[in-house]
């Protein structure tokens, strides 16, 4: 049976540093709305969007310019009859050489075609990857999630 997590390669005219830096720098390219610390083994960081999406990660794997993990401890979405949806499931960064470009494979383990939320999170995690992460990578501004109150918050 062929693969059916959520997956998108990237090929970037970047180092492997400049791309594991930029993944790591949550807040550029997915939410200004994230708690916590984003670049560290063993950390856990929050994901807030308006009433529909909130998520708490776990950063299980880290292992500078070769793989980051991310473990969803919990997950609530206000679009979905089934509330378990991403709960323990995983986000990964895969960092390779490929010729002389950096290869960068973003994969939702569990994010499958038999979830509710497939098609809205599928195309939220490209335009995410696609846009706003290759745009971070590529010209140093991503295009993430604005705080809702429109203030940013000093990190703690």
């Amino acid at each position: 049976m062929a693969d059916q997590n959520f997956t998108v390669t990237l090929s970037l005219d970047k180092t492997l540093e400049e791309v594991f830096q930029a993944v790591n720098n949550v807040r550029g390219w997915w939410s200004e709305e994230i708690e916590g610390a984003t670049d560290g083994l063993g950390t856990e960081f929050t994901y807030h969007y308006e009433d529909v999406h909130r998520c708490k990660m776990k950063i299980t794997e880290f292992v500078p310019g070769k793989k980051v993990v991310w473990l969803v401890l919990d997950n609530y979405f206000n679009f979905t009859e089934d509330k378990t949806e991403w709960k323990n499931t995983r986000v990964i960064f895969e960092f390779s050489r490929k010729d002389v470009k950096t290869q960068l494979r973003f994969t939702h383990e569990g994010l499958v075609p038999e979830y509710e939320c497939f098609n809205v999170c599928s195309n939220a995690w490209g335009s995410y990857i696609n846009g706003s992460l290759r745009s971070l990578i590529e010209t140093g501004k991503g295009r993430p999630n604005r705080k809702e109150n429109g203030e940013r918050k000093k990190a703690s």
